[in-house]
């Protein structure tokens, strides 16, 4: 089971996206190879195992898949030869002759991946393309959490995983309320709403059971880590502690807590009363992290900044804490470059305006020597290039999901783009 509690969601951006690349990556026959090896395998092991599937290809018929496999294998070794330990977390290896234009034109390419999670397994594979499902199965947070919010009104089901908050069922109770009038027409519709009561009940743990016993076996790979229930009055206390549902989910429960609604604003306020037992979530980080940018900005401290000129000025300088960029952003970075006297510059684009671009600096001149030899020599995804710039000065950088409501704040308020100072910057 693959933990990622304290794996930082730009090293799962950065695994997203290789994973995209390598999809779409297709050879012939067998001729792309995927290798994961876990810290406990010996290097030394690994090359003789490949020392032997070498002598396998050597029967394989066809003559150029019989070379490309024999030659990703030679590379492979090779590459190995040069590390003296497998990684902590192991590595992912993939090799194969790439075709560019058709048979014929195949082009060796080499990927080394130190993962963001632990391999555990010892895998080879060769194939047309590469095999990957292990590294997806990195990308997703296996541990859920269930959310129940019930009162004599109706019921609310969610699940918290990672940084995605799941609403999966709402539903209403049709309890009568309480009944004005006395004597023995009174007794009789406080029986009937009690019987409504315990009828609703039963209807919500056969919704709970369906839910979530799934989520406690263990299917589809999601563990369920444990149950938070809340409501108004003494009802959620009545339902949790009754027999409407299955005892494994009982021994789930991790808190009982007192909250207002028993819809989709009831789980939020249960989430936020439950931030001791959620604080390892990826949805409780990015909500802590929106949360003080905005506070910042409304306090105006000049601890928060936001826009990509700003954000990477005050990176530069070392006063960011954390950098948070919205998922949602598609934007690169590009840098042209004159061939005669070396002069660059980085223009930020949209990606499907790099070839429009390119079309325009095909007649432009250097402003340095005026020469014509200028170029467009990177494309570089721009929550990369931030990336690579926080971690030089030591700075944090988080990927902020879309999804939430902070998140979604933060995207279309702030453009998907923000930092948390260290300090307060003088003069600017």
């Amino acid at each position: 089971m693959v933990s990622l509690t304290k794996v930082k969601s730009f090293k799962l951006y950065q695994l997203k996206k290789k994973i995209e690349e390598l999809k779409d990556k297709k050879g012939y026959h067998t001729a792309l190879i995927s290798l994961y090896i876990p810290s406990s395998k010996a290097i030394s092991d690994v090359t003789n195992y490949l020392k032997d599937e070498y002598s396998q290809a050597s029967n394989i018929k066809s003559k150029s898949n019989r070379k490309n496999v024999m030659d990703a294998i030679t590379s492979i070794i090779a590459r190995l030869r040069m590390i003296k330990q497998v990684p902590e977390d192991g590595v992912a290896v993939f090799v194969g002759a790439i075709p560019t234009n058709g048979p014929g034109t195949e082009k060796l390419e080499n990927y080394f991946i130190i993962p963001p999670a632990e391999i555990n397994t010892f895998r080879y594979y060769c194939s047309s393309e590469f095999y990957l499902e292990p590294l997806r199965e990195m990308l997703t947070p296996k541990n859920v959490y269930g959310l129940v919010v019930i009162d004599r009104s109706g019921a609310t089901f969610a699940t918290l995983q990672g940084s995605s908050l799941n609403i999966i069922q709402n539903m209403s109770s049709a309890v009568p309320g309480k009944h004005g009038k006395g004597g023995q027409s009174q007794r009789r519709f406080e029986r009937l709403i009690e019987q409504a009561a315990y009828e609703f009940f039963t209807r919500a743990g056969e919704h709970m059971n369906n839910i979530y016993l799934p989520l406690l076996e263990g299917e589809e790979g999601n563990t369920l880590e444990g149950m938070i229930i809340g409501g108004a009055g003494p009802t959620k206390e009545k339902f949790a502690e009754g027999d409407f549902f299955d005892y494994r989910l009982k021994d789930k429960i991790l808190t009982i807590v007192d909250v207002g609604y028993s819809d989709e604003s009831g789980i939020k306020e249960l989430i936020r009363k439950s931030e001791s037992l959620l604080e390892n979530l990826q949805y409780m980080t990015e909500r802590e992290l929106v949360q003080k940018f905005i506070n910042n900005i409304a306090k105006d401290n000049g601890l928060s900044i936001y826009g990509e000129e700003e954000v990477r000025k005050f990176l530069k300088m070392g006063a960011v804490d954390t950098i948070m960029v919205s998922e949602n952003l598609d934007i690169v970075r590009i840098t042209i470059e004159c061939d005669n006297c070396g002069w660059t510059e980085k223009e930020t684009l949209k990606p499907n305006k790099v070839s429009e671009f390119e079309e325009k600096i095909s007649d432009m001149h250097c402003p340095e020597c005026n020469s014509s030899l200028v170029s467009l020599t990177e494309e570089v995804d721009l929550i990369e290039d931030l990336g690579k710039i926080a971690e030089d000065m030591g700075s944090d950088i988080e990927i902020i999901s879309a999804d939430t409501e902070e998140g979604g704040q933060f995207w279309s308020g702030f453009g998907g783009i923000g930092a948390i100072l260290r300090y307060k910057v003088k003069n600017y």
